[in-house]
């Protein structure tokens, strides 16, 4: 009996060894709240770890959180540590916080924190252990506003989820980049501005499309299926935000007969997390460690308009326009402005209405 006992413990030993092993993952991904499908910054920074962890023979997993708070946060953070996470990735700005206290928690771990300000480590230093990566959204959205009305567009709409400095950038790039295209063509055009926060949004963007506006730029998580809801029933279109979302638009084509996104202003949220890892694993992360790095053009591809065939939904709009526009503001030939103090200067022909 004690034999086949102690033959038993062993095996449980094994097993547990064998489970500890299948778990240990040294790249860590812990979701913000949502799930890694989530068509957004999950999705995308996921992709970064799978990405660079296959090309490099890494292991790795992701955790999510039980519930939308810090403390569930550092729960998962805790979670990964503990089954042998070296480097923890963290997309989205309500990381910020959570961030700013597992530097301290876990010093022997680096973490990359996605798209997270210095502004929202809420007033805390990033130690050399934590890198955190910000975007040029005003190129992104100057891209999209400028394309779109080179495209024909005169009545715009520009909906972002919150007032955020990010999704205000966006907006204010975006509008900069349809003044700019208007003066050059000549053309008059209307843009209707505003921000989320109430429960009436679809029925708001249907007022939109119904009195005349052909195309919202719908910038903020999940905000944008109020203006597709909302475009669909019109025939009208949307832009969308931070990945390349044609293929969502794709879904409506069977019963809607067309796909409702021309374009997507996007920053390259995989293409930052592949570039931090490839850091932590060169031996180079002293390079990033400890800093809050703004990664735009000039950096290089972090932003931009999809290329790929079927995601370039322009009718007269080229890519030899759009590339010539891309060497401009990399080379500093166009300036696009990152400040969200006022609303930008438009030209007399340009009429802005923001809306609460």
């Amino acid at each position: 009996m004690k034999k086949i006992l102690s033959v038993l413990l062993v095996l449980a030993a094994l097993l547990a060894m064998a489970t500890s092993a299948a778990l240990a993952a040294e790249i860590a991904l812990v979701t913000d709240v949502g799930t890694i499908d989530d068509e957004s910054f999950n999705q995308a920074c996921w992709e970064g770890v799978k990405a660079y962890a296959e090309a490099n023979g890494k292991t790795y997993q992701y955790y999510q959180p039980g519930a939308d708070s810090t403390d569930e946060r550092l729960n998962s953070i805790d979670l990964a540590v503990s089954e042998g996470a070296k480097v923890v990735v963290c997309p989205g700005y309500l990381f910020g916080e959570t961030v700013a206290q597992a530097q301290e928690l876990y010093p022997d771990v680096d973490f990359i924190a996605v798209d997270v300000s210095a502004g929202d480590l809420g007033g805390v230093d990033a130690q050399q252990n934590l890198y955190c990566a910000v975007f040029g959204e005003e190129q992104a959205g100057y891209l999209a506003g400028y394309a779109v009305v080179k495209d024909g567009y005169t009545k715009l709409g520009f909906l972002g989820g919150m007032a955020v400095p990010a999704v205000q950038r966006y907006g204010y790039g975006f509008v900069q980049g349809a003044n700019a295209a208007a003066v050059e063509l000549g053309t008059p055009i209307e843009i209707n501005y505003t921000y989320g926060g109430d429960a009436n949004i679809t029925a708001k963007m249907e007022g939109w499309y119904t009195t005349g506006t052909e195309i919202v730029f719908a910038c903020g998580g999940g905000i944008y299926t109020s203006a597709v809801e909302a475009a669909l029933k019109s025939k009208a279109y949307v832009v969308g935000v931070d990945v390349d979302q044609h293929y969502i638009g794709e879904k409506a084509v069977a019963e809607n007969g067309y796909n409702p996104f021309v374009t997507s202003a996007m920053k390259g949220l995989k293409e930052a997390t592949v570039s931090a890892l490839g850091k932590f694993f060169d031996g180079t992360w002293a390079d990033i460690g400890g800093k809050v790095e703004t990664l735009n053009l000039q950096a290089g591809d972090y932003v931009g308009l999809p290329t790929a065939e079927a995601s370039w939904g322009f009718k007269t709009f080229t890519m030899d326009e759009y590339s010539k526009l891309i060497e401009d503001i990399r080379s500093g030939a166009l300036t696009v402005s990152a400040e969200i103090a006022d609303h930008p200067a438009v030209d007399a022909s340009v009429t802005v209405n923001y809306i609460d």
